[in-house]
């Protein structure tokens, strides 16, 4: 019962701040809408910032898995793959729900690098990173930590693009570009591969 009390409160909180911004929701209106007291929240979480960092893992875990998953299963290629991140990314944004980035969103509302909030956001966006690293590098291109910067420029373009101007190609503009800098980056390759064996 207890840790079902803790994920009411995670679950709620998360879809309040996600929804309306973290400063602007109170602790008062989270345990509205959850049903739960005062006291019961303060047994899980010291403070509101407590739950915010608890509600921002939660958000981490989600999205980090969901995107992962979507562009495994949408793509038979590593090229595929990160292509398709673009593709579930542009399918997100369509949907009523979609409010930005709950992590660029927290950096904004908790702007100082060494504020926890701001770092457990700034985590989740280097742990993503790595995992768009390690797919450029199974493509053997000659700079992958170039591509990999490229790439995640081009998500972090579009997301806040799409939660700016809300335009409904900002996706598929995002991956034609995507698409460019892969096919340059394979082809700079095999030009090196061809010009060292003549």
């Amino acid at each position: 019962m207890a840790s079902k009390l803790r994920e009411k409160l995670v679950d709620t909180a998360l879809k309040l701040f996600y929804d309306q911004g973290f400063h602007v929701v109170s602790v008062d209106s989270i345990l509205a809408e959850a049903g739960i007291s005062k006291p019961t929240l303060y047994k899980y979480f010291r403070s509101k910032n407590e739950l915010i960092l608890a509600a921002l893992r939660r958000r981490d875990e989600q999205s980090r898995n969901w995107l992962m998953r979507e562009m495994e299963r949408r793509g038979t290629t590593t090229r595929e793959q990160l292509l398709a991140l673009f593709d579930t990314l542009g399918e997100f944004f369509l949907t009523e729900e979609f409010r930005g980035c709950m992590f660029i969103n927290a950096t904004v509302e908790f702007p100082h690098l060494d504020d926890p909030i701001h770092e457990a956001a700034a985590e989740h966006k280097r742990i993503f990173g790595r995992h768009i690293a390690e797919l450029v590098d199974k493509l053997d291109v000659l700079v992958p930590e170039e591509l990999t910067e490229q790439l995640l420029i081009l998500m972090e373009g579009a997301v806040i693009t799409a939660h700016v101007s809300q335009p409904k190609t900002v996706a598929q503009q995002a991956r034609r570009s995507a698409e460019i800098l892969i096919d340059h980056a394979l082809k700079t390759k095999q030009e090196q591969l061809s010009s060292e064996e003549s």
